[in-house]
């Protein structure tokens, strides 16, 4: 299902935060533990709990559309085998690493519908149904059953989700289609998984609205059902392009260094003339009356807004440029200035 287009305009003042990943968010009288120690222990308990529990996967053999609150997790008992129909979490789970905060780290997920539609890049809009609970317990602490959206990279302290989120969801596809059935939307081939994940990757030594203990290590159960792609700062470059270092980090990216990373920055070279209009525009018009079909835009060509009236579908964009061809964009280099948008005298 093609996404559309979602816009966080942002409201500057004169002090930026930038820094605001859930993980820096502290529970006072919390020991600080050294990320790398803590990672063994986490692996550890990971572990543990994959090769402790089984889950009912000869149910997801047949159909399609299942729930996350289908997936059955049960613990192992002493000296039972694995039950006939059900598979030990650790011999169904992807093994995934990533390197965050300078520690690598191990995570897992479980892969039931990859889905059939797109997939979202790690700063979109997602709309999800989920469950979260606790390796160490099991209680759950969160979930959903009606669909809600998340940012999945937030604006200072607003918003955002936890890195294992990030990674995760963008493996995963959202659903082929959807219908409207006396009201209800019911989606079809969509992402439905699970994520376990260390505490490095989620709220590592804070917590979610005080309601975890410190360094706690997460199970997600999760359908991915829609995403919206987003331009936090409305200047027409998406989020996820901004990620100049292809890091899967936009915190770090600040072409100007004005403190202001560029995916919420409106100038991201500082030269004077805001990035929108550091792009050349475009408009195209489909007649769907006449079955033309929608453009193939070009590569640095974004959709900014569309609109429909009578069957014409209006498309607006954007395309970057590179005036002097050495690589990097205008709206990238200090030392060019150009409108394109502004009219000629």
């Amino acid at each position: 299902m093609k996404s559309i287009k979602f816009i966080v305009y942002l409201v500057f003042v004169s002090v930026v935060v930038i820094s605001c990943k859930d993980d820096d968010v502290t529970v006072p009288d919390v020991e600080i533990r050294d990320r790398g120690e803590q990672q063994l222990a986490d692996s550890d308990s990971l572990i543990d709990y994959l090769s402790t529990h089984y889950y009912n996967s000869d149910f997801f053999l047949t159909g399609i559309n299942h729930k996350y609150s289908d997936i059955i997790i049960t613990e192992l008992a002493e000296g039972e085998d694995v039950p006939t129909g059900h598979t030990l979490l650790l011999d169904a789970v992807e093994t995934h690493t990533t390197t965050y905060e300078e520690e690598d780290y191990e995570y897992y997920v479980l892969r039931l519908n990859q889905g059939g539609g797109d997939s979202p890049r790690f700063t979109d809009q997602v709309r999800v149904n989920y469950e979260g609970s606790l390796v160490e317990t099991g209680e759950v602490f969160d979930g959903v059953v009606t669909p809600v959206d998340l940012l999945m990279q937030g604006v200072g302290f607003s918003g955002g989700v936890i890195r294992g989120w990030q990674l995760i969801l963008s493996q995963f596809s959202t659903s082929s289609d959807f219908t409207l059935n006396n009201g209800i939307v019911e989606y079809n081939d969509y992402g439905l998984g699970m994520m376990f994940l260390p505490s490095g990757l989620a709220y590592f030594s804070g917590t979610a609205s005080g309601t975890l203990p410190a360094y706690s290590n997460l199970i997600f159960k999760f359908e991915l059902l829609q995403y919206n792609e987003v331009d936090h700062d409305g200047d027409g470059i998406p989020s996820y392009i901004e990620d100049i270092d292809a890091n899967l980090d936009v915190l770090d990216d600040d072409t100007d260094e004005d403190f202001a990373p560029n995916y919420v920055d409106l100038d991201d070279d500082g030269d004077g003339v805001n990035t929108f209009d550091e792009l050349m525009s475009n408009t195209y018009t489909v007649d769907t009356n006449i079955n033309e079909e929608e453009p193939v835009l070009d590569e640095g060509e974004y959709e900014v807004s569309r609109s429909e009236t009578a069957g014409i579908i209006t498309i607006n964009t954007v395309k970057v440029v590179d005036s002097d061809n050495n690589g990097t964009p205008d709206y990238l280099q200090e030392d060019i200035a150009i409108n394109y948008n502004e009219e000629s005298e």
